[in-house]
């Protein structure tokens, strides 16, 4: 089975050095393609107007200037002589649960390939207060593996992505395995932090809230919550079918009306 890594944080990141480990458990054909910088919260971009700048940094790894999107399709398209037989995207420094899942390089990495019809896994660490500047993928890669085999085992569906966080736990604390629905948080957790430069000149951070929130039963926040491994079925095609139903009623009743 040929393996291709990818993710968001970029080449040189701890966790892509944890995917690969959890790559390497899995096969001993394991091809990398990540970002040459920090690529957090690009979500499904594409490089467009710029370049692809590609580096060699050793056999089979790879650093792209570029997006994890970028990545996979230089790895599918350009780089490898045969499609992989799987994407692992990750590990991400930090969970990618509930509304994190838009904006997440990581997780749009695995879109890619699944999109490409590949299976495909994101993989996140979640951290806390404690583990915020060194975050341990420890539990990642002790049970990383095994959730990928189970996974594949079963059998990933067309147009599916898997989207696996663990818990800012050691692994013996692990309480075990939840297949959940993608949560939403019941607060905005974003700001706008505005500051000064050296010339008084403005300029600005977004910026996160930390904040405590309440979790729904089911949900990869509740997993993640009770120390359980979360994972999740995402859908690329994201169409609500109950909605354009409702919606082509109302279209097909109604007159179509043209300005002016």
């Amino acid at each position: 089975m040929r393996i291709l890594v990818t993710n968001d944080d970029g080449i040189h990141a701890p966790g892509l050095d944890s995917c690969v480990r959890i790559a390497q458990a899995l096969s001993d054909d394991v091809w990398v393609v990540a970002p040459e910088f920090d690529q957090s919260g690009v979500a499904h971009s594409l490089s467009l107007s710029d370049p692809l700048r590609l580096r060699e940094v050793a056999p089979k790894r790879f650093a792209l200037k570029g997006t994890p999107t970028d990545c996979v399709i230089m790895a599918v398209r350009h780089i490898l002589d045969a499609p992989p037989d799987l994407i692992l995207s990750g590990v991400n420094r930090g969970q990618n649960i509930a509304e994190d899942v838009s904006y997440s390089g990581t997780v749009a990495g695995a879109i890619e390939g699944t999109i490409l019809g590949i299976p495909s896994v994101a993989l996140s660490q979640a951290f806390g207060p404690a583990t915020r500047d060194n975050p341990s993928y420890e539990t990642a890669e002790a049970y990383g593996p095994g959730v990928v085999r189970t996974v594949l085992k079963e059998g990933i569906p067309a147009g599916i992505v898997i989207n696996v966080n663990f818990p800012d736990r050691l692994p013996a604390e692990v309480e075990g395995i939840a297949v959940a629905a993608q949560g939403k948080r019941d607060q905005k957790l974003m700001r706008i932090e505005a500051r000064r430069d050296g010339r008084n000149n403005p300029y600005f951070w977004i910026a996160f809230e930390r904040r405590v929130h309440s979790t729904s039963p089911g949900t990869d926040l509740r997993a993640l919550d009770e120390g359980r491994i979360s994972v999740t079925p995402l859908r690329v095609d994201q169409t609500d079918e109950p909605f354009m139903t409702r919606l082509a009623q109302v279209f097909d009743a109604a007159p179509l009306e043209k300005a002016g």
